[in-house]
């Protein structure tokens, strides 16, 4: 008795599992239909890009040698003019190395000049050697003298360019330093720009002159007009990627002294705009180029409408003619 009844609890679960398995077989799932409302709407097609405000005009200088720190003349956040002086390591060695320079050269200049006049009236092959010789050791006594006189301008740093100084490195005289230990940096603030990136399928969407908008993470609630003035020819180093560098010029809005160096942003720009226009969701076109069509429901029947397109902007597409404002298609 037990056996025929066990044996009938498995016949009942073999029944279900059977049943489950037809079941899910033959039952399809509903699906929803989906349907857009054609209306009247406005495309754009925008880049953005993120940066940072950079200079053109940048230096840091530094003195060639190493020796003391004698002097000093500027501070960080001091305003310097073109070719003004910065700062000087001690001269006193490189002036008396320069001053006995001079003295080899003038006692050169008269064993030369005495030598010409003891043999100015023979003029054997022997002779004509001993004047060459002579001339050798005047034009390197003249090549000394030249060369510290160089050492002496190197001792001393003037800024090439005007602009703000924003870092000294050793702002104390009295100290000794390596050329690396006394860098002076200046950037002028006048030839500021905002510097960004843009990969290779998005720089050849640019152009020279293009306008955009820029907002700095200091001042989110202000635009300022942007003009591209350099579009980078070669991919920028030091970036992961194919990248090209788009320098932009700060146009107005933002009070240029309140703009900082290292400053980030960023900018767009409009490449396409149509406003007023009938569009629709790429995914309800079908068909290809030239013999386009949407589906129109008339009777609860779905009906191929041709349609002529136009420009595809951020995923939606131009409709020229087929379509209607409120007309419903479906996917």
């Amino acid at each position: 008795m037990n056996f025929l009844k066990k044996r009938w609890y498995i016949v009942l679960a073999v029944i279900l599992i059977l049943a489950f398995i037809f079941y899910k077989f033959n039952t399809k799932p509903k699906t929803t239909e989906k349907s857009y409302k054609v209306k009247t709407t406005n495309l754009k097609e925008e880049l953005s890009f993120s940066g940072q405000v950079n200079a053109t005009e940048k230096v840091t200088l530094r003195f060639q040698t190493s020796g003391r720190l004698a002097w000093v003349g500027v501070k960080e956040g001091d305003y310097v003019k073109k070719y003004q002086g910065i700062a000087s390591i001690d001269t006193r060695d490189v002036k008396k190395t320069l001053e006995k320079k001079l003295l080899a050269f003038s006692k050169t200049r008269w064993d030369f000049d005495q030598t010409k006049d003891d043999n100015k009236d023979v003029l054997t092959d022997k002779i004509k050697r001993v004047l060459e010789k002579s001339q050798f050791d005047l034009t390197s006594s003249i090549l000394d003298v030249e060369l510290q006189n160089l050492a002496l301008e190197y001792s001393y740093l003037s800024s090439p360019i005007e602009g703000i100084v924003t870092r000294i490195e050793a702002p104390f005289a009295g100290v000794n330093i390596i050329p690396t230990q006394a860098e002076f940096e200046i950037i002028n603030p006048k030839t500021i720009y905002f510097s960004a990136t843009a990969d290779q399928t998005e720089v050849i969407k640019l152009k020279t002159k293009d306008e955009g908008d820029l907002t700095l993470d200091a001042y989110p609630d202000l635009k300022n007009k942007v003009k591209i003035d350099y579009l980078g020819f070669i991919p920028k180093t030091g970036e992961t990627g194919t990248v090209y560098e788009v320098r932009m010029k700060i146009q107005d809005s933002i009070n240029s002294e309140s703009l900082r160096y290292g400053m980030t942003g960023d900018t767009t720009f409009v490449l396409r705009e149509k406003n007023n226009i009938l569009a629709i969701p790429v995914s309800y076109l079908k068909g290809s180029k030239g013999n386009d069509y949407v589906y129109m429901k008339t009777n609860n029947k779905r009906n191929k409408i041709k349609v002529e397109t136009g420009d595809e902007i951020d995923g939606m597409i131009e409709i020229t003619l087929g379509l209607n404002a409120n007309d419903t298609i479906y996917d």
